[in-house]
């Protein structure tokens, strides 16, 4: 089986996000294209292997995700912050979740207006499976880099992330 169609999806990727520099563009305009060319790129990939292997997509996984780091459950709106999303897309990623029994809604003790989203046994030993292979994947995607062009990367991005984050407030 021929692996053109795939680099060829990646060509169009790059060449989408790209076209559009020249040599006289600024260094930070064709670094941010760049990263969000890769960035692209890996989501895209991630998202194809997560929905061919689990039948999940990945809003669903970041969802589970986010619910296995709390295991008390987590607001709505607390999800909603968090996953950087409508409040009206979690309530349908969890309705969804909830339906396949790999999250449930629990009433709060301190106030029975409000509920929190917790991970269902089931849900639990789920998202472990997922989250065991889609950590291979980003291993996988990400192989071409040796490990100190790994941690150069993170410094650099954490510069960036820190300056961003001063500079916004």
């Amino acid at each position: 089986m021929s692996t053109q169609p795939s680099n060829q999806h990646r060509d169009d990727q790059n060449i989408d996000l790209e076209t559009r520099l020249t040599e006289d563009h600024h260094a930070a305009l064709k670094l941010w294209l760049r990263m969000l060319s890769c960035t692209v790129m890996v989501e895209s990939e991630i998202r194809n292997r997560l929905r061919s292997e689990f039948e999940i997509t990945l809003p669903r996984f970041d969802l589970m995700a986010q619910l296995e780091r709390h295991p008390d459950g987590l607001r709505m709106g607390e999800l909603s912050k968090r996953m950087m999303v409508t409040g009206g897309n979690v309530t349908g990623i969890t309705d969804q979740l909830e339906q396949e029994g790999l999250v449930e809604r629990v009433i709060e003790a301190k106030d029975r207006r409000a509920y929190s989203v917790k991970l269902t046994n089931a849900g639990h030993k789920a998202f472990a499976r997922m989250a065991q292979v889609h950590e291979a994947w980003v291993a996988e995607l990400f192989s071409g880099l040796n490990a100190e062009q790994k941690n150069a990367m993170v410094d650099l991005l954490s510069k960036l992330k820190n300056s961003l984050t001063t500079d916004v407030s």
